[in-house]
Parts: structure tokens; C-alpha cells; sequence
């Protein structure tokens, strides 16, 4: 089965001759910006059912209606490794995001912390710079991306039994990262300026933290989740 070179995330469930009702932002897309019209192939996932070719039958401005002609690719599900980051500005908050999403993140928490430097987020936005990231990387799985919550709220409510793997900058001259926890697990990357010493002392006393070095450098935010994902990622096995 071939696989389209237009990806569109739906909610829907895919399936041999399902028919898709497609959005008015979707239609918009295709008909407005792509200029495509009815017989267009494109590809429909939905972060459970894989990826599946579908034919554009209906395009207007109000929506559009697809029917699945067959599965192009089986769904792939990330491992279970969670980003917790704190927002920065607001370009570079949209890139943790994206590449969170296309390192192959499960969920995505924003947490606020006592130097973060936006105190809101538009979930909405960063949960669509989410869905653009997997459907232009080829994924078939979109991570959620959640409400912003207080730090303290978060490790209080921490999950057991799941690691948090704390990038810890004053590590930076401490060699090499140790071995790092599996799955279940998260990463958690703080705020320009780092975390405050109340904040440091938490983490600290809560069971579970695992703590690593990024490097002989300190990273900036964006960079660090990146780099920590990455690190995971090697160390877990989940690297191509």
C-alpha cells in the first residue's frame, strides 16, 4: 500500500471503507491551500488505528468526506517516556513541543515553576504545533499535550512507580549521564535560570527523582529537552 504525501491527524476511527468526515479547517487545507480537490489520496491516523490511505469523495466549504481504501503503515506507539518541561518564550516553547512530538514524547506537561517565564499557555495551540509535528514527521501518534500545572502540584501527584529524571544543571562538570531509568518514565527540563533552591530541595526529597548531567555545558531550555530525549532514547534502545 503506497503512503500520500498529505497526512491529516482525525479523531475518527480508521478502518477498511470507513467513511471520514473531515473538518472545515481540513477542507480549507486541502481545497484552499493545496488546491486538491475530490479523487485527492491522502493519509488519515489517529494515534490508534496506524496510518491508512483514504480518497477524497466530497470537498466543500464546510468539510470534507474521505473514504479509507486500505492501511498503509501499522500504528507505532512511542515508548512510555513523558516530556515535563517549564514554558519559555513563546517561539521556543513551540519548539519543544514540535520536537518532543517528533522524538517520539507520549505526553507533554507543561509545569510552572518559581522562574518561569510565562505564567499561561494556549494548550489548544501547543496541542495543534503537536498534531502538525506528527503529521509532517510521518508518525502515527500524537502526544497529549497537558494543562499547565504548578510544579509542586505535579511531584505531589507524581505517579508511582513512574521515574522523573531530572536534568540537574549544576551537574554540568559531572562526566558522563549515568544509566537511566526505563519506562515508565519522564523527563523533567526546568526554566531559564534553573530551578529556585526551594524547588531543588523538593526534588531531592521525592522518591523517585533520578537526577543527570547533560553535558560540560549548560544548555538552554529547548536545547536541553532535546538533548535529554535523545539521551533516553540511546541509553533505552528506541534510537534508529
Amino acid at each position: 500500500m503506497i503512503r500520500a504525501k498529505i497526512r491529516l491527524f482525525v479523531e475518527q476511527p480508521l478502518g477498511q471503507g470507513q467513511g471520514i468526515a473531515l473538518s472545515q479547517a481540513h477542507a480549507h487545507y486541502l481545497a484552499n491551500v493545496l488546491r486538491k480537490g475530490t479523487g485527492t489520496q491522502v493519509a488519515l491516523f489517529n494515534s490508534r488505528d496506524g496510518e491508512w490511505l483514504a480518497e477524497i469523495t466530497e470537498i466543500g466549504r464546510r468539510g470534507a468526506l474521505a473514504i479509507c481504501l486500505g492501511q498503509a503503515a501499522p500504528q507505532r506507539m512511542p515508548p512510555d517516556l513523558w516530556l515535563v518541561f517549564a514554558p519559555i518564550k513563546k517561539a521556543r516553547t513551540d519548539f519543544i513541543v514540535e520536537k518532543a512530538t517528533e522524538l517520539g514524547a507520549a505526553r507533554i506537561l507543561p509545569v510552572q515553576t518559581e522562574f518561569t517565564n510565562s505564567e499561561r499557555i494556549r494548550q489548544d495551540r501547543l496541542q495543534a504545533h503537536a498534531i502538525e509535528a506528527a503529521e509532517q514527521c510521518g508518525g502515527t501518534y500524537v502526544p497529549e499535550v497537558a494543562a499547565l500545572k504548578p510544579l509542586t502540584r505535579v511531584l505531589q501527584d507524581w505517579p508511582e512507580g513512574r521515574a522523573l529524571i531530572w536534568a540537574d544543571e549544576s551537574l554540568a562538570d559531572a562526566g558522563k549521564p549515568p544509566a537511566l531509568p526505563p519506562a515508565p518514565a519522564a523527563i523533567l527540563i526546568g526554566p531559564e535560570g534553573g530551578f529556585s533552591p526551594t524547588e531543588r530541595a523538593k526534588l531531592r526529597a521525592t522518591s523517585g527523582v533520578h537526577s543527570m548531567s547533560l553535558g560540560p555545558r549548560i544548555l538552554r531550555a529547548d536545547t536541553a529537552a532535546v538533548a535529554a530525549l535523545t539521551l533516553w532514547q540511546a541509553q533505552q534502545g528506541d534510537w534508529p
